[in-house]
């Protein structure tokens, strides 16, 4: 009986997981290969595929343009990530602080851009960048300041993209923070008050390490959204001016749209699926550690 039992146990178990392996197997796994293999050939729509070996890798990684639109997107990484993950804790905490009522009410409006579509959100941003009659420079002229072309000028136009990608990731990560915050136990920062503890070491040696998981969490997920960003930078810049906006994701659709041989465009798109998956494992080995993974 017991035997019968566990050999049910384990079709049932089967059964259960053959929907989702069928679904990862048709949408990912198969297409990832595929994909690995087209970037191996000279491929398009109206000719017949030439194999060509490493020449399409060869081609993006010589290409300044590509080497260029990853650094692009690594900047943005760092412009957009730490202010973000910073800016989220400190405002879960502003919510744990507040009232049942008030909580609920800020938790349901920091959370209404993370379901913005980013065309919307560049939409809107757009028209407060406009440099006639954009919002911006209304509020900067009232001091004095000469209208700026926000999206037009080198300097400025990576930075004004990295504020709607800030507020669109901010309600997401603010409300993972809170969830990690309150599963800190209670317990810990009334052991640490009898100890005299402040809160600024309350933090550093209660809260920091007992949310190493969240915040693991928190970076991986921002890193590859924001590395993979495409509609801000589509639709505000175009990955200008000079491709100083220039990131991976568009690189490789004008690409796709403007080369009629598909080879090169995939030999993009696995260098950068290395890129992401390498930088991803050292976010995991420095972050990653016993304590996390108990936790």
């Amino acid at each position: 009986m017991h035997k019968s039992k566990k050999k049910l146990n384990n079709v049932t178990a089967y059964a259960m997981l053959s929907p989702v392996v069928i679904l990862l197997s048709v949408f990912v796994i198969y297409p990832f290969f595929n994909a690995l293999y087209i970037s191996f050939f000279e491929w398009g729509f109206y000719r017949e595929p030439v194999y060509t070996g490493f020449r399409n890798y060869y081609l993006v990684l010589s290409d300044d343009k590509f080497v260029n639109s990853v650094w692009v997107g690594l900047k943005f990484v760092v412009y957009v990530i730490p202010v973000q993950m910073v800016l989220s804790f400190l405002f879960a905490h502003v919510i744990i602080a507040m009232g049942r009522r008030a909580s609920s009410f800020v938790k349901t409006s920091i959370y209404i851009p993370t379901v913005i579509s980013g065309i919307i959100a560049a939409i809107i941003f757009g028209i407060i960048y406009n440099f006639d009659g954009g919002i911006l420079n209304y509020v900067t002229g009232l001091f004095g300041v000469e209208k700026i072309a926000w999206l037009s000028e080198p300097k400025f136009a990576l930075l004004s993209i990295v504020v709607p990608a800030i507020w669109l990731g901010f309600g997401w990560s603010s409300l993972i923070m809170l969830a990690g915050l309150l599963d800190v136990p209670e317990s810990y920062y009334e052991a640490a008050d009898l100890e005299g503890a402040n809160s600024w070491k309350k933090m550093i040696y209660i809260t920091i390490p007992l949310m190493k998981n969240v915040l693991l969490y928190v970076t991986v997920t921002g890193f590859t959204a924001a590395l993979q960003q495409l509609e801000l930078p589509l639709f505000l810049t175009n990955g200008g001016p000079a491709n100083t906006t220039m990131m991976p994701n568009l690189f490789i659709l004008n690409h796709f749209r403007n080369d009629l041989l598909m080879g090169y465009s995939i030999a993009n798109a696995m260098l950068l699926f290395l890129v992401i998956g390498s930088i991803s494992v050292i976010i995991f080995k420095i972050l990653n550690s016993e304590k996390a993974i108990d936790g």
